[in-house]
């Protein structure tokens, strides 16, 4: 950090403008992944709406109409239109016209961002999940020490 207190800048080609570096040593890797990072950033955004995700589940199994969404979702036309253009304009969404109505249909592109963008925490999660498997099992097999304490506390029965 400077003695004036502020941040270093480097000047971006992709976006032609200053990017601003906690130090000299991460410039090259905030250059290289801002577009990364606000890219992903928008996926999540558009994703983060209940109603979007709604819409893209419906598209999951077939293309659909605006009227056919809109009578599943029970949602307003216009609410219905208004998310499609969003998820159209990121990209999850494509439409064709069949006659008089627009069909919708889900573009896989965007999804795999976020799956790609997943990976490393699901092999996190994974290797912390198999562990607790381990564990666990661990903890149901019995061990020696464990049987011979159920053999030390069960009384014989009195004689009658």
């Amino acid at each position: 950090m400077h003695s004036t207190g502020h941040r270093p800048t480097v000047h971006s080609r992709t976006f032609n403008r200053p990017v601003a570096c906690a130090t000299y040593l991460y410039a090259l890797t905030s250059i290289c992944s801002v577009k990364y990072i606000k890219r992903v950033e928008s996926v999540f955004e558009v994703i983060a709406e209940p109603n979007r995700r709604a819409i893209l589940s419906l598209l999951v199994s077939s293309q659909q109409s605006v009227g056919e969404i809109e009578r599943q979702l029970r949602m307003p036309q216009p609410a219905v239109s208004k998310h499609l253009r969003v998820l159209r304009e990121a990209g999850f969404v494509e439409s064709t016209v069949d006659a008089q109505r627009r069909l919708y249909r889900l573009r896989p592109e965007p999804l795999q961002e976020v799956d790609a963008w997943l990976a490393p925490f699901r092999r996190f999660w994974s290797a912390h999940v198999d562990a607790l498997e381990r564990h666990l099992d661990r903890m149901d097999q019995p061990t020696p020490a464990k049987k011979k304490t159920k053999e030390k506390t069960a009384r014989p029965k009195p004689r009658a």
